[in-house]
């Protein structure tokens, strides 16, 4: 594993594990599952570990894997505080109190404020005497660096980059999103204020890793014997900037083969040739896509059992790959199961967008997908084969 420094000199793994998208079993995670993921990618050098209070049972989980394995003094815990529901400075104490019980702990390494969106929620927070909050944590120890995560235009991140003094920041960034949300422009600004930046959604949910059929081929005749994963992640890593990258890894495969590309990739090691397929796959993707979902979940859940993202991801994967199979694993997956989240129930409340990382029209792109997905033969299709299953 290769490490990259933070501010203050601590050397931080540079893949993080996300543990945001862990293998759900019944209404909750897979407990052993995910501590053999945790355990190996531990055992293998990565030492920065990313959860937050609303990653349904993530804290509680990774607080029992690093307890019973006794390995909490081996990595660094990165969680959130939800400010975005969070009125005054009582209720931020009582979070995070409940936070550190929950991952059994007496400090958190990198705490951050929560998908900032805009400069008002920093103003907000310091209307409750956040700033003194955060300085007497950090003074208990029980906050050792601050920072905040973020969604929004790359101008509002440079005036809450320049609001406090940050210890790190947390932004969404990839080959397709290099010029939007905070972007590259957000990125360098962060770095040449000496500010660590930690990236999430390398891969965009995915969808940089199930690529449409043409982008895919062009990375395979490319020669390079990288993957389409692979290649979004070096992109990043070549980056000096970069300090942490953090993948939601959900099988030991996946862990491993990871660790074997963080292990290997350093800033400057792109070649043009390999720059100009970055170039090439991002003009396939950007003519193909219809909805820009990362499959966040921040939309959800949805008042009238809308799955959100599962009708965008299904959507998308019309174009990514042919109709007719993208239309059947809809059905399958999504429109045929005992709580279909299908497009047709929004009622177009709008609380959706509200909480939109991407800012993205959800309510007309979900009209949108439904006449996609379900045009009249798939919807008769649909609503038959509800009725026969139902018997």
């Amino acid at each position: 594993m290769k490490y990259r420094k933070d501010r203050y000199g601590n050397e931080l793994s540079q893949l993080g594990f996300g543990c945001m998208r862990f293998t759900k079993k019944g209404s909750g995670i897979d407990y052993k599952k995910a501590e053999q993921e945790v355990m190996r990618a531990i055992e293998l050098g990565v030492n920065y570990l990313d959860t937050a209070y609303i990653y349904s049972g993530s804290e509680e989980l990774l607080g029992r894997i690093l307890e019973e394995n006794h390995v909490r003094d081996k990595v660094y815990i990165a969680t959130k505080l939800p400010q975005y529901v969070l009125r005054s400075l009582k209720a931020v104490e009582k979070t995070f109190q409940e936070e550190l019980k929950r991952l059994r702990t007496d400090h958190i390494d990198y705490y951050l404020m929560h998908m900032f969106t805009d400069y008002s929620e920093w103003e907000s927070l310091k209307s409750y005497g956040i700033e003194e909050w955060i300085r007497s944590k950090k003074e208990d120890g029980s906050i050792r660096q601050i920072g905040f995560s973020y969604h929004g235009d790359s101008e509002m991140f440079l005036k809450i980059l320049d609001a406090y003094d940050w210890d790190f920041c947390q932004i969404q960034y990839n080959y397709m999103d290099e010029h939007s949300q905070a972007g590259r422009k957000g990125l360098q600004a962060a770095a040449a204020k000496g500010i660590p930046v930690i990236i999430m959604e390398p891969l965009r949910g995915g969808k940089l890793v199930n690529l449409p059929a043409e982008a895919q081929k062009a990375i395979s005749a490319s020669g390079n014997g990288m993957s389409a994963a692979e290649l979004g992640l070096r992109w990043l890593w070549n980056q000096p900037e970069v300090t942490v990258v953090l993948s939601g890894m959900n099988s030991l495969e996946m862990v491993e083969e990871n660790i074997r590309i963080a292990s290997a990739a350093e800033p400057g090691s792109f070649s043009e040739e390999e720059n100009a397929l970055i170039e090439r796959v991002r003009g396939i993707i950007k003519s193909k896509e219809k909805v820009g979902c990362t499959g966040c979940r921040y939309c959800m859940p949805c008042p009238k059992g809308v799955d959100i993202p599962g009708n965008f991801h299904y959507y998308n994967l019309m174009y990514f790959q042919d109709k007719a199979s993208a239309r059947f694993e809809y059905a399958r997956n999504l429109a045929l199961q005992k709580n279909a989240g299908v497009a047709s129930l929004c009622v177009g409340c709008g609380k959706c967008e509200k909480h939109c990382p991407q800012h993205l029209p959800i309510r007309a792109k979900l009209k949108e997908a439904d006449r996609a997905l379900r045009p009249l033969p798939y919807k008769i299709g649909i609503a038959v084969a509800r009725k026969v299953m139902k018997r």
